[in-house]
């Protein structure tokens, strides 16, 4: 019997009108910056320029959070609540209509594959606006006291794993709360943001309640440092949190950050293995890797260690690596070059270190920028591929005996954002769960998100939740505390 293979299936650049130059979006306008900086913005997996974008400095920045204070003082924090969900409602419904120029433009921009923007990101996305348009006149029933109050203007800071996501986990929740919002994405994936603005001029969004600019790191501190800002919400890397802390730790601001993971996928010997081996690929590289919360340190009890690995080698041999815009593409680019280097750096160190590199046989492209799906065994503790995230498709195999091993290992980390518990008994994945220091802790499944529940770590992995009612906390004032 010959091998089963796909017929290639591209998704159609066409229904994509990307521009060739973008502006800022200030003001619900897009106004050219002050000192008419730009730079490109590329498509990861062919190294081609896809457009020029504004760079906003501190001038700009200021410009923007004028306007978005004008927005809260003048008509955002006067409007009824009900109001506010309206336009929530509208944003929601114009994310779902466009989805499919969405999902394109997210392919194109970031490198992940189409499947994953058109299943995933994009009506996860508008399922966090619909959610959220239902809290607007909900408010007092959140557990935050009879007239919780919005902050003011948030600054936001947004990755590129997860762009237009990560746009809707922040403003979202902001909007709702009747805060306005000025939003920089990262510099290598600014175009849904971009077209986001275009959202929001088409539900009729007040001018300045979300203003939208782009640039790099120093556009970002410019944000953080601005003095009319009354919180920051921030994903991204734990060094540059770091430096947020730092920032703000003398004034008023408050803050929220998703910072990095990682997690422990743990697989005890009375799982069903054909399906924890499922959620160990989903739990890696889903998204090439490029997932804060990924599984990316494997724990297996020792006595099914051969029988897991083997099949995961064999399920790992079927993935598909190339086109992120072929419907049937598993794993698609690394987000930009430097990730790359990244990603191949830590590698090399795990061969250095003494442990096993393995990858199936799979052709990459010659153009782009591509990694192969790859496990690391004979791994310890003290490898930095255990220790360090390498945002990246790979895997670390770690072995233990008894259960209490298996918990002093998936602790033995500075972060806790998340981890998966593999067990047939309902009574021992309690218990793990109980043990565990993390913030959000999968059972027979992994990376499954909802809008309606909470996300965020402990310890070097941030501050505060995003999504569900405790997330609203983070965008309003208040003397009352969420219950737990």
């Amino acid at each position: 019997m010959s091998d089963f293979e796909y017929a290639n299936a591209p998704e159609s650049k066409a229904i994509a009108k990307i521009s060739q130059s973008y502006d800022l979006f200030i003001g619900g306008k897009f106004t050219k910056p002050k000192k008419g900086k730009s730079f490109n913005t590329i498509n990861p997996a062919t190294e081609e320029v896809l457009a020029k974008i504004a760079y906003a400095d501190e001038l700009d920045i200021d410009i923007a959070v004028s306007h978005a204070k004008l927005a809260y003082t003048k008509v955002w924090s006067k409007l009824p609540a009900r109001e506010r969900g309206k336009y929530l409602y509208r944003i929601a419904r114009i994310l779902q209509e466009r989805a499919r120029e969405f999902a394109v433009v997210e392919t194109l921009d970031n490198g992940k594959p189409i499947r994953e923007s058109r299943d995933t990101d994009i009506p996860l996305a508008a399922a966090h606006f619909f959610y959220h348009a239902g809290w607007a006149d909900k408010l007092e029933y959140a557990g935050l006291g009879n007239k919780p109050k919005s902050l003011g203007v948030v600054g936001q800071i947004i990755p590129w794993n997860f762009p237009l996501l990560m746009l809707a986990w922040k403003i979202a929740p902001a909007l709702a709360t009747g805060n306005t919002v000025v939003l920089k994405p990262a510099e290598t994936t600014p175009l849904t943001a971009l077209l986001f603005a275009e959202v929001c001029q088409q539900a009729g969004l007040p001018d300045g309640v979300v203003n939208i600019v782009t640039g790099d790191g120093i556009t970002g501190a410019a944000l953080v440092n601005h003095p009319d800002i009354n919180k920051i919400a921030f994903t991204g890397s734990t060094e540059v949190g770091k430096s947020i802390a730092r920032s703000i730790s003398a004034t008023k601001k408050s803050a929220t950050l998703e910072l990095g993971g990682k997690a422990a996928n743990i697989v005890f010997e009375d799982a069903a293995v054909d399906e924890a081996v499922e959620g160990i690929v989903n739990g890696i590289f889903f998204n090439q890797g490029h997932v804060c919360c990924a599984g990316s340190r494997l724990l297996l009890q020792e006595n099914i260690m051969d029988e897991v690995l083997e099949k995961l080698k064999k399920r790992m041999s079927l993935i598909r690596v190339g086109d992120p815009m072929d419907k049937n593409t598993d794993l698609g680019a690394i987000n930009s070059l430097e990730q790359l280097r990244r990603i191949k750096d830590l590698a090399s160190t795990g061969d250095s270190e003494g442990a096993n590199r393995w990858s199936p046989e799979c052709k990459l492209p010659t153009k782009g920028y591509w990694f192969a799906p790859t496990i690391f065994t004979g791994v310890s503790q003290s490898h930095r591929i255990a220790r360090e995230e390498i945002f990246g498709p790979v895997l670390s195999v770690l072995t233990f005996r008894t259960p209490a091993e298996a918990i002093e290992k998936a602790n033995n980390t500075m972060y806790g954002l998340s981890a998966g518990i593999w067990s047939d008994k309902g009574s021992k994945i309690l218990w793990a769960a109980k043990q565990l220091k993390a913030g959000v802790i999968w059972s027979n499944t992994f990376n499954k998100f909802d809008p309606a529940s909470p996300f965020g770590g402990y310890k070097e992995s941030g501050w505060g939740r995003e999504g569900g009612r405790h997330g609203l906390a983070g965008y309003l004032t208040s003397d009352a505390k969420v219950s737990k």
